[in-house]
């Protein structure tokens, strides 16, 4: 375009919420399923604001029919009265108007998780209906809008009203979202969350999707009506590491508590150590994750492993207590209350405010110094326990820097297995981690040689959720895997020297491929868990079924639901498959059929591997691979009946 053909008619201005329309993802990350639970947490944020405030005591959030959430508080009720610069209702304002607020004014709210005045109005502006009664004054106010817009002024209904609060229904817009559904199960975490760090707020979530349309208003869905769950938690801090540790074994048997406010900021802490070697650290900054960690878990980190060493008394290097030697098996949830956060992006992921840091430390080593003196016993347990993990750090260090030496960053050679792509372009390339040779073999001579790398690995990995990474290291195969994406592992990762941009777990479809598929995401999340974040990783869908009607008409599908379905499809136009053939592994594949079904981008199916719920995420990962053997025969007892067992 030429400087003639650029002028003024070229800038576009967007109107009201248009802009949060046209670019979604800038305002709640995404316009996928994670976007549409944002939805939700935008307005569960103001309602525990109100409460932050000290004017709210009912968190109520009800998945309604078509689609559709409500959200009721007990708190003051949004101001409805008129602005006084625009001279419409100050509810109007606040839900279609960006960045405006009662989070902007400080006599308002002391300290908010909103701090960019856009959660209402975003939410509404990607909604084809919102409705907000406001209960305020002894009366009752309401207002109806479609994708951001109003469809009538604020009006007062004539119903009094003894109780303040506000009760917000929003229907999210399928021309943004598609016809994603809301998972129960997902708002159930963050709703169990959010009671462990408000104190005194009753969080009540109902499952209003089964009830009859006309039972389903808001003033008839009765107590039997819909599935509830109601949270509410005393022990606050204490009480959620207790519930993460739920699957671990702890050592400590006071779980430590600090709660001080530095510099205008108020810090909260708990911590526990098990016998588990991983590290479970959740922070929080005006009652919202912040998933990234920042000021807050630095400020932590420096306190402990300070605190530690104090207590240990020794200065030599070699004896001295290290960051990674403190954190492992430690679980800690770290939640600071502070009147202007400073997040990363309106998902808030990260805290940035740098004097968060000095007063998170303060706080944490003055309350864990205090704990040890008062808790002899544990604090012996404890530093047991992170001498020990030294002891392991540094028989890790020897496991990886002899990988390193041995692989492709020290320019030693690749494995002996495997089959590499001529491509050195990493956003290219693509690694297929495939089980056992035969297997191995097929996808060798049928791959793309300039995209696809073959690696074999023949047998089970060791399981990453119960040894230390020396002895993953000491694996074969694990250590093949790594010398393979030649990135380094733990503290040496480099993203920058990874050699391949999507990494495809390839096993056959039965009870012992699963097992290693399992395995392998074990390893992949507990080492090398940005891979997953950045979206690396796949798990391949090769076809249990082969369908021929005859050399021209040959139909894969993957699971026994869509062989049946195919069949009554063919049978349906006339058409008899003479020969229906069922792959035990993938290794009965020739070259070709493998290349065409699996490996082919134009025909394979993949399954993209991604952490919707860390805390989730977590809690599996340990209860199917962890030491306790408990919490596994129960998930197994409980759902059998759902296993697809080949057998």
């Amino acid at each position: 375009m030429s400087n003639n053909d650029y002028g003024a008619a070229n800038i576009v201005i967007l109107e009201g919420l248009e802009a949060v329309r046209r670019r979604p993802a800038m305002y709640i990350g995404d316009s996928g399923v994670d976007g549409l639970h944002h939805l939700i947490k935008e307005i569960v944020d103001n309602a525990i604001d109100e409460a932050l405030a000290g004017n709210n005591d009912l968190v109520e959030l009800t998945v309604l029919p078509g689609h559709g959430v409500r959200i009721r508080d007990r708190g003051r009720g949004i101001p409805v009265d008129l602005h006084p610069q625009k001279g419409v209702s100050a509810l109007e304002i606040a839900a279609t108007s960006l960045h405006a607020g009662g989070k902007f004014d400080s006599n308002s709210y002391k300290v908010s998780g909103g701090l960019h005045g856009v959660g209402l109005s975003v939410t509404n502006a990607l909604s084809h209906k919102m409705t907000i009664t406001v209960l305020r004054d002894g009366d009752t106010y309401f207002q109806e809008y479609s994708r951001g817009k109003p469809l009538a002024p604020v009006k007062k209904l004539g119903i009094k009203s003894t109780a303040n609060g506000t009760i917000v229904e929003f229907y999210p817009d399928a021309e943004i979202f598609g016809e994603s559904q809301f998972s129960f199960k997902r708002v159930y975490s963050t709703l169990r969350q959010q009671a462990y760090l408000t104190g005194g707020v009753l969080f009540q979530l109902i499952d209003a999707r089964e009830v009859e349309p006309e039972k389903a208003t808001y003033d008839k869905i009765a107590t039997s009506a819909a599935p509830q769950s109601c949270f509410y938690f005393e022990g606050g801090l204490r009480s959620y590491v207790k519930q993460l540790n739920k699957q671990s074994k702890p050592i400590q048997r006071n779980i430590f508590y600090t709660s001080a406010t530095e510099d205008d900021i108020l810090v909260e802490a708990a911590l526990q150590y098990t016998d588990d070697i991983q590290e479970r650290v959740l922070t929080f900054a005006n009652n919202i994750i912040n998933p990234e960690g920042g000021t807050h878990l630095a400020g932590f980190r420096i306190a402990l492993t300070k605190t530690l060493n104090d207590y240990l008394g020794v200065s030599d290097k070699e004896t001295k207590l290290s960051g990674e030697d403190v954190r492992e098996g430690l679980t800690a949830v770290v939640s600071v209350k502070i009147s202007q956060p400073q997040f990363e992006g309106q998902t808030k992921i990260k805290l940035n405010n740098p004097e968060v840091t000095q007063a998170v430390r303060k706080v944490v080593e003055a309350g864990l110094k205090r704990y040890l003196e008062e808790n002899p016993a544990d604090a012996k347990l404890i530093m047991a326990r992170v001498v020990l993990a030294l002891k392991a750090r540094k028989a890790a260090k020897a496991a990886r820097d002899a990988v390193i030496r041995k692989g492709a960053l020290e320019g030693g050679t690749l494995p002996g297995k495997l089959a590499d792509c001529s491509s050195r372009k990493p956003v290219d390339c693509e690694l297929y981690i495939v089980e056992g040779d035969s297997a191995g073999g097929s996808a060798k001579q049928g791959r793309d040689r300039f995209t696809q790398a073959v690696l074999p690995l023949s047998g089970k990995p060791i399981n990453s959720e119960k040894y230390r990474i020396d002895r993953v290291l000491g694996n074969e195969k694990l250590k093949d895997v790594v010398v393979a994406l030649g990135a380094g592992i733990g503290e040496t990762f480099d993203e920058n020297k990874l050699r391949y941009h999507k990494i495809v777990i390839m096993n056959d479809a039965d009870v012992d491929g699963e097992h290693i598929t399992t395995l392998m995401l074990t390893f992949f999340y507990r080492h090398f868990k940005q891979l997953i974040q950045k979206g690396y990783l796949y798990i391949a869908q090769p076809p249990l079924f082969r369908i021929e009607v005859d050399k021209d008409n040959v139909f894969w599908v993957i699971t026994e639901e869509d062989r049946d379905k195919k069949l009554a499809e063919l049978a349906a136009k006339g058409s008899s498959p003479k020969l229906v053939q069922r792959f035990k592994g993938l290794g009965e594949m020739n070259p070709e059929q493998l290349w065409e079904t699996t490996m082919n981008p134009s025909n394979r199916v993949l399954k993209k591997i991604g952490i919707d719920d860390a805390e989730e995420a977590e809690k599996v990962f340990e209860m199917l691979m962890g030491n306790e053997v408990g919490p596994r025969k129960k998930f197994i007892q409980t759902n059998s009946d759902k296993a697809l067992l080949d057998v």
